[in-house]
């Protein structure tokens, strides 16, 4: 196997890790409990844990299609794009609420570029 289809596996696993992460043990087990605070400041708080569990199940269905590889340059536009706009959203709304406060941009855009890469740049060497 060569050096950048390696790498690229690699990072296939860790970027779905922080998804099947973010979504099932911080949204639907709710060991995160700000994760549905951010969601009650954006959404409102009449159906946030509703809407919480919703989210953490596209979350663990993202996961699991970032494994199979199917449509793998769409899924990261997709990624990217729920990234940007999800921070965006948090960066307005709900600062205070966020690990690293308006600091968490910084650790979108970094997973972001690692997407980028890993789709465009490492895809492309290891067909």
């Amino acid at each position: 196997m060569n050096k950048n289809r390696y790498i690229h596996l690699i990072l296939n696993a860790l970027i779905a890790s922080v998804w099947l992460i973010n979504g099932f043990v911080c949204k639907v087990l709710n060991l995160v409990p700000r994760h549905q605070e951010i969601v009650a400041r954006i959404l409102g708080e009449t159906h946030a844990r509703s809407l919480t569990l919703a989210i953490g199940g596209l979350e663990i269905c993202m996961a699991l299609w970032i494994l199979t590889g199917y449509k793998s340059r769409f899924n990261a536009i997709l990624q990217i794009v729920v990234v940007a706009a999800m921070n965006l959203l948090e960066f307005v709304i709900a600062p205070d609420l966020l690990l690293w406060g308006k600091f968490n941009s910084l650790f979108a855009l970094l997973f972001i570029l690692v997407v980028y890469f890993n789709a465009f740049v490492l895809n492309r060497t290891t067909k």
